[in-house]
């Protein structure tokens, strides 16, 4: 089993920044993929980045290009989100999520219970 804890949200202004990190439980965090989601109030779970198992070929929506990265640390079991020139669209729960596979869809293995970011006008 695998478990995942997403921290680091929080409540920051329009242009602002946050670093979102995510501890991951157990031997087999080397071996797979790590990504992030999030949900708004009212909307469907959307894909916002995902990095592979080592590391590399780092992929990102649309929204978070140019203003977020994704990072992980395999000596630490810990995945990173550094958000930067945050919008108020950005407001939503962060979750993160690990699989063997690399994708952008929401079918993952293993899920985060998610951290608050909210981002004021």
């Amino acid at each position: 089993q695998v478990q995942l804890v997403e921290s680091g949200g929080g409540l920051v202004q329009a242009g602002g920044s946050l670093r979102l990190s995510c501890a991951a439980s157990g031997s087999a965090f080397r071996s797979y993929s790590m990504a992030w989601f999030r949900q708004a109030s009212g909307k469907e779970r959307e894909f916002v980045a995902v990095i592979n198992r080592s590391g590399g070929a780092p992929l990102y929506a649309d929204s978070a290009k140019g203003r977020f990265t994704i990072s992980r640390d395999n000596a630490k079991n810990t995945a990173y989100l550094q958000m930067n020139s945050l919008k108020p669209e950005d407001t939503a729960v962060y979750y993160c999520a690990t699989d063997p596979g690399f994708r952008t869809t929401t079918n993952y293995r293993y899920w985060g219970r998610g951290t608050q970011v909210t981002v004021s006008s």
